[in-house]
């Protein structure tokens, strides 16, 4: 029995030891297939971008309002798969199935919509030319989506159709089946139109005047498009009427073109097509300077390459596919918008079109961009990695003021009656106090200076609301004024941005002391009552009933839980309005804490802004729209960063993926993706008009940034996973670093940042008053 015993022991050790032996090499695999997920390097960022993330939205729901762009770097024109109707800001959802066409696109969001749009498409069997008859059925199974590149089978008609542009122009390929009965089809849209063909040239010209929001004079959008096979049928349409065969020019209020051709099974036809903003001479050009000779592979190849340039800026390492994919699906769109409307002439001097004289005119200008959304990351983004376009922009700014005697808060590609505040003082700014040089500072100051003190010609220019902003030191909330608390907060940040660049370009101090003065009228909105901002009357009185969950009213597209920390040049201001830095923290926490409640009667609905808070199980914190972006940053000024730490990883891990649901709100010209890229990088501009950027912590185990002077920074944490998501120390240049910020004008020397992650928070590092970022209260 003992020698039994004995086996069974040798036998119960052999196995144990076998088990530990399976667990230990289950965990050896577990570790090297996590390892072997880890990208290491990225050689072709352009194609880590997926386009279609954020496409599947609607207007109750965004899930990024985005659309599948095929373009360059802020090129004048974006060209996209069109499944919604003619005039719908959804111009592509990814839950359609249908395609109607593929539309030259400048729409920054639906909600602002389309201007400079025409479409195309290929037919096959009949002359089908109005936008329903002519749709295809899709599959996103045969669907390839590219920033430079975009293929698509149309089931309906046997065609596999793709595309790829330039700034200004495009090229399309069109793979017919065989049929004697083929045909493309130009829609130049409704709103007053011109179309004509020209057989014996292979080309078909026309104009578009459909535009929304911003009432440019003189509009049109001129194009140009010639196929390499002659046209075996050219007729001409408008409205859903097939004009005679010999009208191959028609101008009406919805005009078109179809040419048709005999194709053999699989023959490719090509369409190059380019657009001016200013004549159809202007469009040839564009079109010979950018395409010229060359063929569809060629054309893909630079846009590609072109991508490349601009992304590959920004090289992040030892991520998760995911977390590359989602990168770099962003800072695609951080580099689209504004759009560039400038165009070069035979003489290749620089020109544009005017919205405001509608003459053609010298220099830069840009279009398709909202302050409101972009003063806050996006700009800033943009003096970071890509200063030289942030001066062209500035100039085209320039020219804004000097035609249309105002700076654009959204140029859309006039002035936009839409959204508050006039931020152009943060754009403005900033790009001058960040060391852009070469272009007239004066008259953009002087520009800054008529806005902070004029209402314009509609509320969204100049200041709605500075009589009683100037004299009381707020936007009352009893004189009619909407939305009135918001200008009042964002309206002081825009002073202090004014005080930033005054001082730097000596200003009489009586003037510096003016906007510094102003800069402190948010504090006249603050009720120590409730420790919130709270609309205020004429008469001093607070605005009351006071419900801090109410969205709207008082506040834009968010409500007081949302808009009081829009402090962005004085946190320590407002950390001693509320009572110190405990309760501050406090408030901050609350955030999260509260459960998502609302309240709607302003807007009369639950706007779309409001449902993507209460769905993202995040408390009242509402990323999906831009008010309360920086407020996780904040816990940097209150001496607990690691909170700052904590809840960057969440945002970042819940509710950014790159998919087509991907986005937790409207992404807006690159703002949201701006927050996710900077967060990535370790560190977010809280307020732009001062040199620093505020500490979270980095994705990556390694990112290096290129910088246009050709310095780089390398941001490296090789501790850095899931788990390990807070910053036990951080040294920079090789010497430890203590404090809660970084230096733009430092960073731009180049540097070496080396974060040590840890599973648990340092409560220790960053906690000195010392250590915290810039408010105006503290600066001597």
């Amino acid at each position: 029995m003992v020698v039994i015993y004995k086996q069974m022991i040798q036998v119960q050790k052999a196995v144990i030891n076998q088990r530990k032996l399976y667990l230990f090499l289950l965990i050896l695999l577990c570790n090297a297939g996590a390892y072997a997920q880890q990208v290491k390097t990225v050689s072709d960022p352009a194609d880590w971008v997926n386009p279609l993330m954020g496409t599947d939205s609607k207007p109750e729901l965004s899930n990024g309002n985005t659309y599948p762009a095929v373009g360059t770097p802020w090129g004048m024109n974006y060209w996209s798969a069109q499944t919604g109707g003619m005039g719908d800001g959804w111009m592509y959802t990814y839950s359609a199935d249908k395609i109607r066409g593929f539309k030259q696109t400048h729409q920054p969001s639906p909600w602002m919509n389309d201007y400079g749009q025409f479409a195309i498409m290929p037919v096959t069997g009949h002359m089908k030319f109005t936008q329903d008859a002519r749709a295809s059925w899709f599959s996103h199974k045969s669907e390839v989506s590219k920033p430079y590149y975009y293929s698509v089978y149309l089931a309906d008609h046997d065609v596999l159709a793709e595309m790829t542009t330039t700034e200004r122009a495009a090229h399309f390929q069109f793979n017919y089946p065989q049929s004697d009965s083929s045909f493309i089809v130009i829609d130049a849209l409704d709103g007053g139109s011109y179309i004509k063909v020209i057989p014996n040239e292979n080309k078909i010209i026309g104009y578009t005047t459909k535009n929304a929001r911003s009432n440019p004079v003189n509009f049109k959008n001129y194009f140009v498009i010639y196929t390499d096979k002659p046209f075996a049928l050219a007729r001409t349409w408008h409205g859903k009427t097939l004009a005679g065969a010999d009208s191959l020019e028609l101008m009406a209020k919805h005009t078109g073109a179809i040419i048709g051709f005999k194709t053999t099974k699989g023959e490719k036809i090509h369409l190059r097509v380019a657009s001016s903003f200013i004549s159809f001479e202007q469009a040839e050009l564009n079109l010979k300077r950018e395409i010229g000779n060359n063929n569809f592979e060629t054309t893909k190849q630079k846009a590609h390459k072109s991508w490349n340039d601009v992304l590959g800026r920004l090289q992040p390492e030892g991520g998760s596919s995911d977390q590359i994919r989602t990168f770099y699906s962003c800072l695609y769109r951080t580099v689209m918008f504004p759009n560039k409307l400038y165009e070069a002439d035979a003489q290749n001097k620089v020109i544009h079109y005017s919205p405001y004289t509608g003459k053609t005119m010298p220099g830069y200008k840009f279009a398709g961009t909202g302050f409101w959304d972009t003063f806050r990351a996006l700009y800033p983004f943009l003096n970071l990695m890509y200063p030289s376009i942030n001066k062209e922009m500035q100039e085209g700014l320039i020219n804004d003021y000097k035609e249309g005697g105002w700076l654009p808060e959204w140029s859309s590609p006039g002035y936009a009656d839409i959204m508050v505040g006039n931020n152009s003082a943060s754009v403005v700014a900033e790009a001058y106090l960040k060391g852009l040089r070469g272009y007239d500072i004066n008259k953009l100051y002087e520009a800054l200076v008529h806005g902070a003190n004029n209402e314009g010609p509609i509320s969204a220019t100049g200041r709605y609301g500075v009589k009683y902003y100037n004299e009381l030191g707020y936007v009352p909330y009893d004189v009619k004024i909407d939305e009135n608390a918001a200008r009042t907060l964002e309206y002081a940040y825009d002073d202090f941005a004014i005080y930033q660049l005054a001082k730097e370009l000596k200003r009489p101090q009586s003037e510096i002391d003016l906007y510094k003065k102003r800069s402190q009228n948010y504090r006249n909105l603050f009720d120590p009552a409730t420790g919130l901002m709270r609309g205020k009357n004429k008469d001093g009185s607070f605005q009351s009933p006071f419900n801090p969950f109410k969205w709207g009213d008082a506040f834009t597209e968010g409500n007081s839980w949302h808009y009081s920390w829009s402090v962005f040049h004085d946190i320590q201001g407002l950390i001693n309005l509320m009572g110190g830095q405990k309760k501050f923290v406090s408030k901050l926490d609350s955030v999260f804490l509260l459960p998502p409640v609302f309240d709607d009667t302003y807007y009369g609905e639950v706007i779309h802004e409001i449902r993507e808070m209460q769905i993202m199980n995040m408390g009242q914190y509402a990323h999906g729209n831009q008010p309360i972006q920086h407020l996780i940053y904040l816990y940097n000024y209150a001496g607990q960063p690691w909170k700052t730490q904590y809840w960057a990883r969440e945002a970042i891990n819940r509710l950014y993926k790159a998919t087509p649901d991907g986005y937790c709100g409207d992404e807006d010209n690159g703002q949201t993706s701006a927050w996710y890229v900077f967060s990535a990088m370790g560190f977010y501009p809280v307020c732009p008009a001062s040199d620093q950027y505020v500490l979270g912590a980095p994705l990556f185990k390694k990112m290096v940034l290129h910088l246009e002077n050709g310095k780089t920074v390398s941001i490296n944490a090789p501790q850095n996973n899931a788990t390990n998501r807070y910053v036990s120390t951080l040294s920079y240049n090789g010497k430890p670093y203590s404090l809660n910020w970084l230096s733009h004008k430092t960073l731009l020397k180049g540097a070496t940042l080396e974060f040590k992650m840890q599973a648990t928070p340092n409560k220790l590092r960053g906690t000195r008053q010392a250590d915290f970022p810039f408010s105006l209260t503290n600066y001597k």
